[in-house]
């Protein structure tokens, strides 16, 4: 493959990189991918190698790997080098250094974020250099993760979502006949402690880059230390490789059960739920199979939060609740996903007070939409009608606290307006920095219409030639929802 660049003589790094042809890049480094992948599915394995070390080393493949990286979220999170990438200078000469021949990663940064029940969750930063070998290498293994992925595993995939998973379980358990048990699955510190030994022997990725990663260690401050388990969690590969360590769960469940016992494995990342037709099946056969299937891998189910329930008593995955009332199936946002968005709605509000009125709404707003997309396929309406009210009586609370001496007109007029039979809707006014007046209203989640959500064909891959007309229909219905 050539640099997809357009060329009129010398010229700066800031000018090649501003005129990379994106959509050349992207598309011949998928035709690259799609060769990996059916290499994958016939078994050709050296050839696979061969196709990788040709991708890895295309200098599009480099140029979508730092761009990548300087365009997501973590773009300004600097790791233990303190550098990032910021100029389009800098761009292009990170992508032309990227090398495998004489390759060391370096430590990972260690940060805690707060995790629900209260403690600390540990992640590693890599740095941008580190960071744009894990996504130049990602383009090369996943589409063979794809070919021996699960069928029926969501998370950290290419278009599939959480919604293609709850879709799922709506389908294995919405009928008279479905499954009536459940194995709510949760592995113990999952990314943490895969075994190093394992992802070496199993996965199709460059070794001594591969171990690269793994053996990187961490610095805690200022202090290294060394990692002989789990994967550099933090990075971009990460989710992939965890997905690599899980995968053939779904096979080893059907080499022991049977078809009638109605077993189904539904997977996001390390959270799973399995179905059957007895409490028993659960408990003897099929929890006992999955600690030995995890053991191998390093892993260990957590006995705290792996629980065996029965549909009608419904249980909670993804954030949304599933349960069966009589005989009809209903999914809703769960009970402590709603307290969460809400206690977080409370917070910017009160921590919001001193700041512009226009810029707080418009923060809410964004949450606001989208919590209630993640939402919008299942039954959840009256779920946006009472987030809606309560958002509003806090908005109120806080407007009236901001405004003490002021009377409830005032208030009203300052802050509502109505429009046809609508009425106190919650708009302020501002002025854009080139002047002009506009408004902003407070966004009510019960406006996103309720769709349902069709789950994607199991066995499709964007990988695959044969699903890429399927993929480019559906992108373009979900586009209008």
């Amino acid at each position: 493959m050539t640099p997809a660049i357009k060329h009129g003589g010398a010229s700066s790094p800031s000018k090649n990189w501003s005129s990379t042809d994106w959509k050349r890049a992207k598309l011949d480094v998928h035709r690259l991918q799609m060769r990996i992948a059916k290499s994958a599915r016939a078994k050709r394995w050296g050839k696979v190698q061969a196709l990788q070390h040709l991708l890895t080393r295309s200098h599009q493949a480099k140029l979508l790997a730092v761009k990548r990286v300087t365009e997501n979220q973590g773009r300004k999170t600097s790791g233990v080098d303190e550098i990032v990438w910021v100029d389009a200078k800098q761009k292009w000469k990170a992508a032309e250094t990227l090398s495998c021949r004489s390759y060391r990663s370096q430590p990972l940064r260690r940060v805690y974020i707060p995790k629900k029940n209260g403690k600390m969750r540990p992640l590693g930063i890599p740095t941008m250099y580190d960071r744009a070998m894990q996504a130049l290498f990602l383009m090369a293994y996943e589409p063979v993760a794809e070919v021996t992925a699960d069928h029926h595993s969501y998370g950290f995939r290419p278009k599939r979502s959480t919604a293609d998973a709850i879709e799922r379980c709506f389908n294995v358990l919405a009928q008279k006949t479905s499954a009536q048990w459940i194995l709510e699955g949760d592995i113990k510190g999952c990314f943490d402690n895969i075994n190093h030994a394992w992802l070496h022997q199993h996965l199709a990725l460059e070794q001594k880059v591969l171990k690269q990663w793994l053996k990187a260690g961490f610095m805690d401050n200022g202090r290294l230390s060394p990692t002989t388990a789990g994967t550099p969690q933090g990075g971009i590969i990460s989710p992939c490789l965890s997905n690599g360590a899980l995968d053939g769960m779904e096979a080893m469940l059907k080499s022991i059960t049977k078809p009638n016992q109605k077993v189904h494995l539904v997977r996001y990342a390390d959270d799973f739920v399995i179905t059957a037709n007895s409490r028993e099946l659960l408990e003897e056969t099929i929890k006992p199979a999955i600690v030995e299937f995890l053991l191998e891998r390093g892993l260990t189910l957590s006995e705290e939060k792996t629980l065996i329930t029965s549909i009608t008593k419904g249980f909670d995955f993804l954030g949304f609740n599933v349960r069966k009332y009589g005989q009809k199936l209903l999914i809703k946002p769960s009970k402590s996903s709603i307290k969460s968005f809400l206690e977080s709605i409370r917070l910017a509000i009160k921590k919001g007070i001193a700041t512009p009125m226009a810029s707080l709404l418009g923060f809410i707003n964004r949450k606001i939409v989208g919590w209630a997309n993640y939402y919008r396929h299942v039954v959840s309406k009256k779920v946006l009608d009472n987030v809606d009210s309560v958002i509003f009586k806090t908005l109120h609370r806080m407007i009236k606290r901001k405004h003490p001496q002021k009377s409830a007109t005032w208030l009203y007029r300052k802050y509502y307006t109505n429009r046809g039979m609508r009425q106190w809707i919650f708009v302020v006014p501002y002025t854009t920095n080139s002047g002009e007046k506009r408004t902003i209203r407070l966004k009510k989640a019960s406006d996103i219409p309720i769709r349902r959500h069709r789950q994607v064909i199991s066995i499709a891959t964007p990988y695959d030639a044969q699903w890429l007309d399927y993929f480019d229909t559906r992108a373009k219905k979900l586009s209008f929802l």
